[in-house]
């Protein structure tokens, strides 16, 4: 991807990188995180202690950003930054050396063990290689992933802010209790769907962590990056696997054009099965305002269509 900063990298250099005022010990944490599903779990464990500015809002991809200026001061001004890593922010080396920022950056998904972005779509055992997306970096579609993501969050807050570190322990492990209880939930419910209608249509493979930890199967038109739009042979593949094996249901995601699936649903007579939420939370008045919101959002989604009767 070519990021369009080149332009202005000299000058966001000598502006930002000027002194800015030390922050007084009183002052919160200015963190940054790199998307709105990464960000709501800094605030998480934050708390009233950390103030965060994300890049990638809701509803909005991270595949495809492109940064601005006020991206770059952004992190200038940041005392900790927070990217998912795996691949997913293609754009951040060069929007952090544009910057100048000396803050610390913090992989949250360091120590994930990662899955590999080859889908099968529908061609076989062979699969669909996506060339540079190696790695599929959706991890946190895992909540077991996501423990590792706020113990990454914890322990980089506690070194930027030793005063608060028992603070960001404590909330850390009662954020980690809360994800224990969600993912009791997540797997009663897909033990609730007959085995044989665990099968569903996605914009594109964001979602190859869930279906790995919760035995759904997951199909899409699109490789584990929304940067490139599936080819005609691709979806009439997948139109055809959705009649031979009888998928229920196909599913929009909020980051992605619907029209395509759209079409897909209707040449193949799977039902749409409604919007679920992949790589960006809602807006604060939607159903996915949080990361455990989210997750809530596309299981009702899911046992609804899937569920029996």
């Amino acid at each position: 991807m070519r990021i369009a900063i080149r332009a202005w990298t000299g000058f966001a250099i000598l502006a930002l990188g000027l002194a800015l005022p030390a922050r007084a010990e009183t002052s919160p944490i200015r963190a940054v995180a790199s998307f709105s599903i990464l960000g709501d779990l800094v605030r998480a464990v934050g708390g009233t202690r950390v103030v965060v500015a994300t890049l990638v809002g809701p509803n909005s991809d991270a595949h495809g950003f492109s940064p601005t200026p006020a991206d770059a001061r952004k992190l200038a001004e940041a005392d900790i930054v927070f990217v998912n890593g795996l691949g997913l922010e293609g754009w951040f080396d060069r929007l952090i050396r544009a910057s100048g920022t000396r803050a610390p950056v913090v992989v949250a998904s360091a120590g994930v063990k990662p899955i590999s972005a080859q889908d099968e779509h529908a061609h076989g055992a062979g699969g669909h290689d996506h060339g540079d997306h190696a790695v599929d970096p959706h991890a946190w579609q895992s909540i077991a992933n996501v423990r590792i993501y706020v113990a990454n969050i914890r322990d980089g807050l506690a070194k930027v802010d030793p005063a608060h570190a028992d603070a960001y322990r404590d909330a850390a492990a009662a954020y980690i209790a809360k994800l224990d209880t969600l993912e009791r939930a997540v797997r009663a419910t897909i033990d609730g769907i007959p085995p044989e209608r665990r099968r569903i249509i996605t914009t594109h493979d964001a979602f190859g962590y869930f279906a790995a930890a919760y035995g759904l199967r997951f199909v899409a038109p699109q490789g584990v990056s929304t940067d490139s739009e599936a080819s005609p042979r691709d979806v009439a593949a997948i139109i055809r696997q959705i009649r031979q094996d009888r998928i229920p249901a196909v599913f929009l995601e909020n980051i992605s054009d619907p029209r395509q699936m759209e079409q897909i649903a209707r040449e193949s007579g799977a039902r749409i099965g409604g919007q679920v939420y992949s790589d960006a939370l809602s807006g604060p008045d939607g159903p996915a305002a949080t990361y455990l919101d989210m997750m809530r959002a596309n299981l009702r989604a899911f046992a609804a269509a899937l569920g029996p009767g």
